[in-house]
C-alpha cells in the first residue's frame, strides 16, 4: 500500500468535551507506585486549577480506593452522560466506580477500546483545564489507543531507583515518542526514605543509571518522592496527602514531605503544559 493511501491511526483523534488539556501518567511496570503519583499529583493540581482524574486502569483501578470514593456511582446526566464523582476538589471516575471491587473485569479487545470510548467521550466532565489520566503499567492496548483516540498534551513516566525499573522507564518513554506524545518527565517514587528517629535519608533500592539516562535524553527528573509510610497509610485511607499536609514530623524532617513535593511537581507541570490562570470556579468538595 502506498503512503498517500495508509490511513494514518492518529486522525481519528477527537478532543474530550469540556477538557483543556490531558495529561497521560504512565509506567513501564506495575508496583512503582504510579497511582500514587497520579492521585496527590492531581489532588496538588485541584489547589489550583480545574481537575479531573480518570483511571483508565481497567482490569485494576487504584482510584476509586486511594480518593475515598469506593462506595461512591457515578449518576446520569440529562444528556444520559455519566456524571463524575465530586471529591477533594476533583472530578473523578473509574471502572471501580461502575463494577464490585472484588469483581473481576474479564475483557479482551474490543470490549477494552468501548469502555475507554465511553470514559473519554460519555462522560460530563465539567470545564476541567487538565484530565490527569492514570493508565495501567506497561505498554500495550490501553497506551496506544489513548494515543489514537485523544491529543493527548503530556506525559509524565513513575520508575524507582534501580536498573530494573529504569529499564521499563525507556520503554514507557520510548512508546511516547512513538506515537507523538511528549514526554514532560520522570518522576522517582520511593527515591529514598527519613528514618524517622535520626532524620538520616536511607536508600532503599540500589541506585541504577536512571540521572544519566535522563540526563542523555535531555528528559528533567520532575520528583523525588520519598518511601513514606504516612503517604501509603493515607492512600489506604482515601485521603490524598496534599489535603492535610505535612506527613513527617518537623523535628526530624530533613528533607520535603511528600505534600510539598506534590505541591511542587503541579507547579511544574501546570508551567510545562501552559496551563492558563487559574479558574475562579475552582473550588474543594
Amino acid at each position: 500500500m502506498s503512503a498517500s493511501t495508509t490511513t494514518n491511526p492518529f486522525h481519528q483523534q477527537k478532543p474530550i468535551p469540556g477538557v483543556k488539556t490531558i495529561l497521560a501518567v504512565s509506567s513501564g511496570k506495575g508496583g512503582v507506585g504510579k497511582s500514587t503519583v497520579a492521585v496527590n499529583l492531581a489532588s496538588a493540581l485541584a489547589q489550583t486549577w480545574n481537575v479531573g482524574l480518570l483511571d483508565a486502569d481497567i482490569h485494576g483501578p487504584s482510584v476509586p480506593r486511594m480518593t475515598g470514593t469506593l462506595a461512591e456511582k457515578p449518576n446520569l446526566s440529562v444528556a444520559q452522560k455519566l456524571v463524575p464523582i465530586r471529591r477533594w476538589g476533583m472530578q473523578i471516575l473509574s471502572i471501580g466506580h461502575l463494577v464490585d471491587e472484588d469483581s473481576a473485569v474479564i475483557w479482551r479487545g474490543p470490549m477494552l477500546f468501548k469502555a475507554l470510548d465511553q470514559f473519554f467521550f460519555d462522560v460530563a466532565w465539567d470545564n476541567l483545564d487538565i484530565l490527569v489520566i492514570d493508565l495501567p503499567p506497561g505498554t500495550g492496548d490501553v497506551q496506544l489507543t489513548l494515543a489514537q483516540k485523544i491529543p493527548v498534551t503530556g506525559a509524565i513516566c513513575v520508575g524507582t531507583p534501580q536498573n530494573v525499573a529504569l529499564a521499563d522507564v525507556k520503554k514507557s518513554i520510548d512508546m511516547w515518542k512513538r506515537v507523538g506524545v511528549k514526554v514532560l518527565g520522570v518522576v522517582e517514587n520511593m527515591a529514598f526514605f527519613v528514618h524517622p528517629d535520626t532524620g538520616e535519608t536511607l536508600d532503599l533500592f540500589p541506585r541504577g543509571d536512571l540521572l544519566g539516562y535522563l540526563d542523555q535524553m535531555k528528559i528533567p527528573l520532575l520528583a523525588k518522592i520519598p518511601f513514606c509510610p504516612q503517604l501509603a497509610k493515607l492512600c489506604e485511607a482515601g485521603i490524598p496527602s496534599p489535603e492535610v499536609g505535612s506527613s513527617i514530623p518537623p523535628s526530624n524532617r530533613q528533607e520535603k514531605e511528600p505534600a510539598q513535593i506534590f505541591r511542587e511537581l503541579a507547579l511544574k507541570i501546570g508551567a510545562a503544559l501552559s496551563l492558563s490562570t487559574p479558574s475562579s470556579t475552582c473550588a474543594a468538595d
